[in-house]
């Protein structure tokens, strides 16, 4: 069992480092450029570089059955999901085959209607996601355990 980290913007850095501690797990946190992380033998970085998407093409490489990926990126949840490791955001919401297709349809409407795609409207789609609070890591905490038992039981 892994824990991959999409590392660059993950608010749960040190929430993910004790699980990994505490259950004796992997944790590699990958990156576009170095990041501060404490000394231990399961905490590893993995520093895929600064090009585009180069965090996620190496996450993805190495995602199957067993890993869980801790990511906000719904692109690479899509990915994730469909080489069959589990996957949270750093809010606790797991992504699966029964809602990761909807959230990455979703993701994309959105875009094209900011107009972030050719033909795009440039219509103003919300306010962005809620402040990251204590409830937030909370539930992250929760849900991280509970796909770590589920996946230790196999």
């Amino acid at each position: 069992m892994t824990i991959l980290v999409d590392a660059d913007a993950c608010p749960v850095k040190r929430e993910i480092t004790e699980a990994a501690v505490r259950r004796g797990v992997r944790a590699i946190f990958v990156s576009g450029q170095y990041l501060r992380l404490p000394e231990h033998p399961l905490v590893k970085l993995y520093v895929a570089g600064e090009g585009f998407d180069a965090a996620d093409d190496a996450i993805a490489a190495v995602v199957r059955p067993g890993t869980v990926t801790i990511t906000s990126d719904v692109p690479l949840a899509h990915r994730a999901v469909e080489a069959g490791g589990a996957v949270l955001t750093p809010r606790g919401h797991e992504f699966d085959a029964s809602n990761v297709g909807v959230a990455l349809a979703q993701r994309d409407l959105k875009e094209a209607l900011r107009g972030g795609v050719e033909g795009g409207a440039g219509v103003d789609v919300g306010r962005g996601p809620a402040p990251f609070d204590a409830a937030a890591r909370r539930r992250f905490v929760d849900a991280l355990d509970r796909v770590l038992t589920r996946i230790a039981k196999g």
